[in-house]
């Protein structure tokens, strides 16, 4: 115990001078906006008491828009300029002021830092224009220190254009992550400024490099860098200190200093044991610390090849990945730290290692998350380069910005240990072309010029764009490229092995319903590392792509108003598991068996699944008023027969295809108890059991956290669900269900998984979808409790309770 309160007494030592040295505040608080451009709203005289008091981050795409009608739901609009591809949503033009006062501190340098603006902003600071940053998906900051009134009020002002068709799915809108101010002093670190690596690794020592980036405006010779690693519980298990001679760069303004560190006998970060450690490092001047920065970092060794496959930490890692857009479901694109979190507890309770933030760099408490939790992170740059896959999307930028953002994105994502490959674009279409070519080699090397030590990849497609071409054509791509991303181009894995033997090979992409084709060769080739399934969880926009109907006219058909989400993900809008991810469960290894029941096709019909689908099954027995009518029984697993009974009698067994792990039995739908057994070696080794459900009776509520921080960026999830007298899920009950909360907490959204069910995400209702809903609730910022209560017609109603501290 007395060595925990000196380790903690230590670290908050180590910690207290940030205080005094560097302060790094939350700007979040207290915004003006509106939405519509504003003549002159960058001038301090604007009056702007009108204006709505908003709280980032913020995204007012998802908010509900006026005039509600047949064609236009909550924040949805026939109208939409996006329409399918960003989900019938609103962008446009809005601006975001502040008014704020700073102490007058001479010798200070004051940072605005925007993790990230969709997009196009202009930002001023007292009139005076600090710059545009086209890119909607990475950090950027300006220095404030020299139009700052150090007496008086200061005003910023944000303009953001989200305008014309310029995303293939939802972009949300505005400032939408996390806003900071950072004041230090003349001497400090640079934004991004620390860099850490660990060259050598092994069981019983590694090393660790430190480059710190100094700069010093003052001009001051005699300083050291004091670099301390600390592990989980605060303990220093490494230090160095340098000094800075008089013949260092830094002395003429800004440079390097290189540090080697060793950690005996170091705890290693893997996704079984996400383990992290913090270097403290410090700027000094005597014993005067003049800057003080905190980077967590984890050691970790990566080593690839086609004879081994993927190696981490020496250990051979498959990848089982998923491909996720950044929005947060009813909360929009707005980066609340606990959704941030949730979207990455979901991946690893579904089995997932590792996601790809396609197509865009994600925020920085996403990868936070997974360091913590333990994710593998392919970090994307683009999803075009020159050549247009929208008239207004980023092309029009790029030559001008591409250096700055891959900059931004390696240099703030460098030391998250979860990062394990950098991909520089999504199925681009000058890919192959000499032009591409020549913009990849540049891409690549200005990555490797900020970062070594990870392998670039790249998602490439077949030649849909490019009619005539041959898929061969993509040779001098891959040549390129430290590991190839193929999307959904299983089938070339193997011939693509033969022509180039020491090619390393990851499927960036591929869809549910060939997931064990995909898997099969990723266990059986070491070149084959790993696959990511389009897409790990539902997301706005790109509606309907995962489309299950009757007669379907196009496999890869968009579905029009009143669809609004993708409907292709393993995890639905809400967290939900879905159906094929208790397939990809089988395929993964990761359960033993799943029962799910196809839902009834009408007579002179045929299911239509789409490119990206699923059929539509559930893991129910429950189709009133389908009685008589056939349906089919899929039994997921890798045992070898499978017997089937209804009510206790047996229907049929039956032997589990290996071609794709499923028993199938047809039966004629009545109520009542259906059950599967596992047979190996004639004994029956397992089994699953699914009930007809009773007519609905009553809510049950279930919190996800009943304690949470009294805090605006911690949040509640709560799923309502209607169960019948014995408690079972009703699952085809559509029931609108009121909410009323009381306490320190509000509703920040209502949901349901429905794909295509438009409804306000911000009114306290919203219809059940398959028997459930979700509360989003978010506590006001003081501690607590919040009363939680749902209510619906001729069903007892639920509450729970949340505290906040």
């Amino acid at each position: 115990m007395k060595k925990q309160l000196f380790a903690f007494l230590l670290f908050s030592l180590l910690t207290s001078s940030i205080s005094a040295q560097r302060v790094h505040t939350s700007f979040d608080p207290s915004w003006k906006f509106v939405k519509g451009d504003v003549r002159n709203g960058e001038k301090q005289n604007i009056n702007d008491k009108d204006w709505r008091t908003v709280e980032l981050p913020h995204d007012w795409s998802i908010e509900d828009l006026p005039n509600q009608s047949d064609s236009v739901i909550g924040p949805f609009t026939k109208t939409s300029v996006g329409s399918t591809s960003t989900g019938y949503v609103v962008g446009g033009t809005a601006w975001y002021r502040k008014h704020f006062n700073l102490d007058n501190d001479a010798g200070k340098k004051v940072f605005i830092y925007f993790d990230g603006i969709y997009m196009n902003s202009d930002v001023w600071i007292n009139e005076h224009h600090l710059g545009n940053h086209p890119y909607g998906y990475t950090p950027f900051y300006y220095d404030l220190t020299p139009y700052l009134k150090p007496n008086g009020e200061n005003v910023l002002a944000v303009r953001v254009r989200n305008e014309g068709r310029n995303s293939r799915w939802y972009s949300g809108s505005g400032i939408y992550r996390h806003v900071w101010l950072t004041i230090t002093n003349e001497i400090h670190v640079d934004e991004w400024g620390v860099y850490i690596t660990t060259p050598e690794v092994s069981a019983n020592s590694a090393t660790v490099n430190v480059k710190t980036s100094v700069v010093n405006e003052q001009n001051t010779a005699s300083l050291k860098v004091r670099t301390r690693i600390l592990d989980a519980k605060n303990n220093i298990v490494g230090e160095n200190m340098i000094s800075i001679a008089n013949s260092s760069p830094l002395e003429r303004g800004r440079g390097e200093v290189s540090q080697t560190i060793k950690i005996p006998h170091p705890s290693l970060w893997s996704p079984g044991s996400p383990y992290l450690y913090h270097a403290v490092t410090d700027i000094m001047k005597g014993i005067a610390i003049l800057d003080h920065v905190v980077t967590n970092f984890g050691v970790r060794s990566l080593e690839f090849s086609a004879e081994k496959g993927f190696l981490l930490n020496g250990k051979n890692v498959e990848l089982r990945g998923g491909c996720m857009h950044h929005d947060n479901g009813p909360l929009g694109s707005a980066t609340i730290d606990r959704a941030e979190e949730r979207r990455v507890e979901l991946l690893r309770l579904y089995g997932f290692n590792a996601v790809r933030t396609s197509h865009n760099p994600p925020s920085q408490q996403f990868l936070d998350a997974c360091d913590s939790l333990g994710i593998i992170v392919l970090d994307e740059a683009f999803d075009h380069w020159e050549r247009e896959k929208n008239p207004q999307d980023y092309h029009l930028y790029f030559d001008t910005s591409w250096k700055k953002d891959i900059d931004a994105m390696v240099l703030r994502d460098r030391n998250h240990p979860s990062v394990i490959f950098w991909s520089i674009g999504n199925e681009i279409n000058e890919r192959a072309d000499a032009p591409g070519l020549a913009i990849a080699r540049e891409l690549i090397a200005e990555i490797k010029r900020l970062d070594d030590t990870r392998p670039i990849t790249e998602a490439i497609c077949h030649f849909w764009d490019h009619p005539g071409y041959k898929w061969d054509t993509t040779a001098a791509a891959f040549a390129l490229l430290d590991v190839g991303g193929y999307n959904y181009q299983w089938k070339q894995y193997e011939p693509d092995h033969e022509k180039y033997p020491q090619r390393i090979i990851m499927g960036t992409e591929s869809v549910p319903v060939e997931a064990f084709d995909n898997w099969k060769l990723v266990e059986k080739h070491p070149y084959v590392i790993g696959d990511f399934v389009w897409t790990a969880m539902d997301y706005l926009g790109e509606t309907g792509i995962g489309h299950t109907k009757p007669d379907s006219a196009s496999s890869y058909q968009l579905q029009t108003f009143p669809w609004f989400n993708a409907w292709c993900g393993d995890i639905d809008l809400t967290g939900g598991k879905k159906p094929q991810l208790y397939y990809r469960d089988i395929v993964w290894r990761t359960s033993l068996m799943h029962m799910l029941v196809h839902t009834p096709v009408p007579a002179g019909h045929k299911e239509a699944v789409s490119y990206w689908g699923w059929p539509d099954e559930m893991p129910y027995y429950h189709f009133p008023g389908q009685e008589g009518k056939p349906l089919e029984v899929h039994v997921y697993t890798r045992y070898p027969r499978v017997r089937l009974l209804f009510n206790g009698k047996t229907v049929d067994e039956k032997t589990v295809s290996p071609e794709n792990l499923t028993a199938t039995f047809q039966i004629n739908y009545q109520p009542g108890s259906l059950k599967a057994i596992a047979i190996d070696k004639g004994k029956a080794v397992d089994s699953i059991a699914l009930q007809t459900a009773g007519k609905p009776t009553h809510i049950h509520l279930i919190v996800d956290r009943s304690r949470i921080k009294a805090n605006r960026n911690d949040l509640a999830y709560v799923a309502a669900e209607i169960l019948d007298a014995n408690g079972r899920l009703v699952p085809d009950a559509i029931i609108p269900l009121h909410f009323t909360i009381t306490g320190n907490g509000e509703i920040a959204a209502t949901a349901s998984a429905s794909p295509n069910d438009m409804q306000s995400f911000q009114k306290p209702q919203h219809r059940t979808f398959r028997g459930k809903c979700l509360i989003i609730v978010r506590p006001k910022g003081k501690a607590g409790k919040i009363i939680l209560k749902a209510e619906g017609e001729r069903l007892k109603a639920d509450e729970v309770v949340i505290e906040t501290k």
